[in-house]
């Protein structure tokens, strides 16, 4: 155990259990519950809302992205502030005057229709649990690293400590523990890669590195060694002496080349790959046994079985296909059939990541892995930069404030925020890749944060690395709180209180959220279970991805558009983010291998991404339908419309749901 960075990350869930005890004494009444009361000022709101919107993808994922794939990674901290310019031009000023408690009390309000609250809440639980996910994972991942514990221990600390301060005080409780974490976070992002650059050299450096030596990868500084379970891949470096051990029997199903092959080239086999593969020049034992054949083929090794591979040049019709740089070759993918341990020996290039010359320019690993990079990059960044304006649990946070005026003043203070804080992700990837290379290894890329500062030696090493853990789980706490308030919100308020019993009591509505907090809490955890296997940053853009087909069309044509019908607004949100959802759990499903299914590259791409069609066909059919239906235009809509965009001081805004004391 790692005793000082596990004295830190106690001391930061003490911390937070206290101030969730302390602000049991400020939280009474439903309005303290769900809207903070409508008085937490322009600082304290920024901050928190800034706290709640820096989670492990921001604080962990971002970093390991850049580390694994380089500059295409850096699309995604910019997306994130990006869209608080969107959230500031257009929705948050309207959203603040509607003076709802939530996201659907806006959709039921704006149109008159009680059926539309029914569709606005399910997507506020599929957003917040698929934003769960990523957060659970940090938190596996940062108890695995300090306290040597199974993943599954941190997924249910976490759970428990943030249901038990949700239920305890609500929106206005958890306002003063994630402007706390914000500060925190800033601080242990920044004052450590500080230090490690006086040590190391600054940024350009590292970048200036990778330059010099374009074809390059990482090399392992000492032997390392990776577990693999059933199903895992494993892409090889293009590295001519590749080598590897097998510490345990290996069944390897159809080694595949890396590259995408183009049409028409000629197909390769494991004999193109594997050094000494070729039985005919073997003369003796087979280094390996094959059963089946073709895309069926499964390969066998015994334990003890040192591996060679090289590149594989492309042929087509039996001549090389040329490249930039004379003859193409492409690296093998490995796909185990069985789990499996190996070694890879000191000095060996880096398997799991992309060459220098991919990782620092743009269309490398992460937007080119399915051969169409612009595409995938321009459906991350709509789905990055819409979806923020789209997530319920930040857009609820806008209720806190006393008036629209101090709505949009708490966004600007946002962006300046977490556009300080993005400045550093890029710098931890960059230096990660070259100091702690044995990350890629073991898959443990989000983990840079947390393990980078061991480079400064013992003692100081232990220093800065229980800043950053504290960090970290300042990070996934705080955003896992949002997300918990928004949810149990969401079924207290708008199941439980205005669909199932409208008639309940505001004592009756907090018993209800207070249950649903512990509910969801063990519901989060579930999934955080199942996350172990993904990206901290990837899952998170799907949250996003979903949120900016379902919510941002709505809001923003709602707020602005005094056409849009109420079977308009409901057609666009359920095909948009119904069909967003399914191609992102396909794509999943098939990642895992639950689907057998190999889609064409295009759609392939279109599903891990699909921000890029599933915006547009909202936007397009709440247009279309709306038009269509003109005649159901709500008669009050000019008043609504009025109420949305006219200054306070003209006495149009009012609160949705009284205030209940």
């Amino acid at each position: 155990m790692s005793w000082f960075p596990a004295a830190l990350v106690i001391l930061v869930v003490l911390a937070t259990i206290g101030l969730g005890l302390y602000t049991t004494r400020i939280s009474h009444t439903a309005s303290d519950f769900f809207v903070a009361g409508r008085s937490v000022n322009v600082f304290w709101n920024a901050s928190a809302i800034s706290g709640e919107y820096l989670s492990a993808a921001s604080f962990m994922g971002v970093a390991g992205l850049v580390m694994r794939y380089g500059y295409d990674a850096v699309w995604i901290p910019v997306g994130y502030a990006m869209g608080y310019l969107f959230l500031l031009l257009f929705i948050a000023g309207p959203l603040r005057r509607f003076g709802a408690y939530t996201i659907p009390d806006f959709a039921e309000g704006r149109f008159e229709s009680r059926a539309f609250r029914k569709i606005a809440v399910t997507f506020v639980l599929f957003i917040g649990f698929f934003y769960t996910m990523p957060q659970m994972k940090g938190a596996g991942v940062t108890m695995t690293s300090i306290f040597q514990t199974p993943y599954w221990v941190g997924v249910v600390l976490v759970g428990l400590v943030i249901a038990f301060n949700v239920a305890l005080g609500g929106m206005k409780g958890i306002t003063f523990v994630q402007a706390f974490q914000y500060w925190l976070k800033v601080f242990a992002i920044s004052a450590p890669i500080f230090v490690l650059m006086i040590h190391f050299g600054g940024y350009g450096r590292f970048i200036s590195q990778a330059n010099e030596r374009p074809a390059a990868f990482p090399e392992y500084p000492s032997a390392v060694t990776r577990a693999f379970r059933a199903g895992d891949t494993l892409t090889l470096p293009p590295d001519p002496d590749f080598q590897m051990e097998l510490l345990k029997d290996t069944q390897v199903k159809s080694i595949a080349p890396a590259r995408k092959p183009q049409e028409g080239e000629d197909p390769l086999t494991i004999r193109d790959f594997l050094v000494g593969g070729d039985l005919s020049e073997d003369g003796g034992e087979a280094p390996f046994q094959e059963q089946g054949s073709g895309a069926a083929a499964v390969y066998s090794w015994p334990a003890g079985r040192t591996l060679a591979f090289r590149p594989a040049m492309v042929m087509r019709d039996g001549m090389p296909v040329e490249g930039k740089n004379g003859p193409l070759r492409t690296a093998a993918k490995l796909e185990f059939v069985t789990a499996t341990e190996i070694r890879f020996p000191a000095g060996q290039s880096a398997a799991g990541t992309v060459s220098n010359a991919d990782w620092i320019t743009p269309f490398g690993g992460l937007t080119n892995k399915y051969g169409y990079p612009l595409l995938y990059t321009f459906s991350l960044i709509i789905g990055l930069i819409f979806g923020t304006a789209g997530l319920p649990h930040i857009l609820v946070r806008f209720y806190t404030n006393p008036d629209g005026r101090s709505a949009k003043r708490t966004t600007l203070w946002v962006m300046v925020m977490i556009g300080g804080f993005y400045v550093f992700p890029a710098i931890w990837g960059a230096m990660g890749r070259e100091l702690v290379p044995g990350l890629y290894a073991n898959g443990k890329t989000d983990a840079v944060v947390l393990e980078l500062p061991k480079t400064l030696g013992p003692i100081w090493g232990e220093v800065w690395r229980g800043v950053t853990c504290a960090g970290a789980f300042a990070a996934f706490m705080s955003t896992f709180s949002g997300l918990l308030v928004s949810m149990s919100s969401a079924v207290a308020h708008d199941i439980y209180g205005s669909i199932l019993r409208p008639q309940a009591t505001p004592e009756q509505r907090l018993k209800a959220f207070k249950l649903a907090a512990v509910f969801i809490g063990a519901v989060a955890t579930g999934l955080g279970l199942l996350a172990e296997s993904y990206d901290i940053a990837m899952l998170v853009t799907w949250a996003f991805a979903i949120a900016a087909a379902s919510y941002f069309p709505l809001l923003l044509l709602g707020s602005w558009w005094r056409g849009l019908t109420v079977k308009g607004a409901a057609t666009g949100m359920l095909t948009g983010g119904l069909a967003s959802l399914a191609a992102i759990i396909c794509h999943m499903l098939i990642q895992i291998k639950v689907l057998d299914w190999q889609p064409h590259p295009i759609a392939r791409t279109l599903m891990e991404q699909p921000a890029v069609w599933g915006v547009p066909l909202s936007l397009g059919l709440m247009w279309l339908v709306s038009s269509l239906t003109r005649n159901e235009i709500p008669k009050g809509v000019d008043a609504l419309m009025l109420r949305l965009h006219a200054p306070e001081q003209l006495g149009m805004s009012k609160d949705y749901i009284p205030e209940a004391h």
